[in-house]
């Protein structure tokens, strides 16, 4: 009786965990859709220079290493 109880006890507990593992991931999914982290923000700029390059810019800025012919 008591293995039986044990059992009981121990799904009621996994069930009460997934639950509550369920929920705060839902918490945080409806936080993270509340933020948008790619906005700028309307006061900051990037100051010149520091726009994200181009890729033809990228590969002008690359060195050749090595001696490969």
């Amino acid at each position: 009786m008591e293995t039986l109880i044990a059992l009981v006890a121990a799904a009621v507990l996994i069930t009460l965990g997934t639950r509550i593992v369920h929920r705060l991931n839902a918490q945080h999914d409806a936080r993270i859709a509340a933020r948008h982290y790619s906005d700028p923000f309307p006061a900051i700029f990037r100051p010149p220079g520091h726009s994200p390059r181009t890729p033809t810019e990228q590969a002008a800025r690359r060195r050749a290493t090595g001696t490969w012919p």
